[in-house]
């Protein structure tokens, strides 16, 4: 039986394809990248590496070659095959897309492309055995498979002005999850029932039901709501808040605790629209604050515009994160910033693009600036018995500085149910 391509929509019909011309320049990129690594060729079949690349997420494989060496850049597509030549382009695709031999197949059709040499592959992402199986079915071509996973991290840092586009509109559909928030929020209610309601506005806008991650084991949940003391539970996740989460295989984020009055309720929110990135914190309560508090998050938005300012000079990641920590530690926040001992977090900011976790990091070993066209979430937050605290939004680094992606000032840092 056949179907209808023209099912594959966006709301009210749009293209949301990725465009040709960004696929077309990504490609160019990483065969210009690999040229300049000495590196003939690569092998890509991570999911978002995929995706970044072709525009769509089918079972199957590219192969790109270096500038210069005449290898064909080919799709192999195990299933659907018609579903990834419609989402590269249909009759624009830049790419051949074909049936995926078969492995006992593999080391002739490489040959066929014009490979010479074992193409490179992600062997820092994807399973090893996996790298393992593709190398016995290659044995006769020359040399060893190279890793090529951080060349690929290194190219998608810095964001075209189409992904900005997609990063701007994931951050206005976040400010609307917390919209929602504000709207369904009072003393009474659970953590679970609130973040239902920022959820159904995820969906809404398009949210495809995954937050992306490198890191493994790690896995996410798209809105933390804390309450009071379940901000201080730690979790398996490597971030300020845990959660006291749904239930022991969902330990993150929003659980079955009712707020009360008087206490800090803080809001994690992350929205992907078309794959990018929004990620933000606000602060809520039912019912007034103590000083104590207000002045906690004063001092945390004091910290998240050091780090901002640092990170819009240029300065090192690994600078920026040494200007935040510092002023924590004179300001008191030392045993309780990003977390409480034994679980403290030692970063004040992540990148962001398709995945939650990219690079670089605000934290100790990443001697380099974010590079201009890089997204990240800053995110400073203190912990306590009783509570958690502080603020988050999501920024890309122009020549400028840094210009917000999320709500920013828009929407206040607290909001009083």
């Amino acid at each position: 039986m056949d179907w209808d391509v023209d099912l594959i929509s966006g709301p009210d019909g749009d293209d949301w394809r990725v465009p040709v011309t960004e696929l077309q320049e990504r490609q160019r990129r990483l065969s210009k990248s690999l040229a300049s690594h000495g590196i003939e060729s690569a092998l890509i079949d991570d999911p978002v590496e995929l995706y970044w690349l072709t525009g769509g997420r089918q079972n199957g494989i590219l192969l790109i070659g270096a500038d210069g060496t005449g290898i064909d850049t080919t799709h192999w597509v195990r299933r659907s095959l018609r579903r990834a030549l419609f989402e590269s382009g249909g009759s624009d695709c830049p790419h051949d897309t074909m049936l995926q031999p078969r492995m006992g197949a593999l080391e002739d059709s490489l040959i066929e492309r014009g490979c010479l040499t074992k193409p490179a592959m992600l062997s820092g992402k994807i399973p090893a055995e996996r790298v393992s199986f593709i190398n016995s079915r290659i044995g006769s071509l020359n040399g060893e498979i190279e890793n090529c996973t951080s060349l690929l991290y290194g190219l998608r840092e810095v964001k075209s002005e189409w992904e900005i586009s997609m990063h701007r509109e994931s951050g206005v559909i976040n400010r609307k999850m917390f919209e929602a928030v504000g709207e369904a929020g009072s003393a009474g209610k659970t953590e679970l029932e609130i973040a239902s309601v920022a959820d159904s506005v995820s969906r809404e806008y398009g949210f495809g039901g995954r937050i992306r991650m490198r890191k493994w084991p790690m896995d996410c949940d798209r809105v933390v709501i804390a309450s009071g003391p379940s901000g201080s539970v730690p979790s398996y996740f490597d971030s300020a808040i845990g959660g006291i989460g749904a239930s022991p295989i969902s330990s993150l984020g929003a659980g079955f605790r009712k707020v009360k009055e008087g206490e800090p309720v803080l809001v994690d929110i992350v929205h992907l629209h078309r794959g990018y990135v929004s990620d933000c914190t606000r602060m809520f309560s039912a019912g007034t604050l103590s000083d104590t508090w207000h002045s906690r998050l004063e001092d945390m938005i004091e910290i998240r515009d050091s780090v901002i300012g640092s990170l819009g000079r240029g300065d090192d990641c690994s600078k920026s994160w040494e200007i935040g920590k510092s002023l924590a530690d004179e300001m008191g926040h030392s045993e309780n910033l990003m977390g409480m001992n034994p679980d403290q977090s030692s970063f004040l900011g992540h990148s962001v693009g398709l995945e939650l976790d990219e690079t670089p990091v605000v934290a100790k070993g990443f001697d380099r600036p974010l590079p201009l066209g890089g997204t990240m979430a800053v995110e400073p937050k203190v912990i306590h018995h009783d509570g958690s605290i502080g603020n988050e939004d999501t920024w890309f680094r122009t020549s400028d500085g840094m210009e917000c992606l999320t709500a920013g000032d828009s929407f206040p840092f607290y909001t009083e149910w």
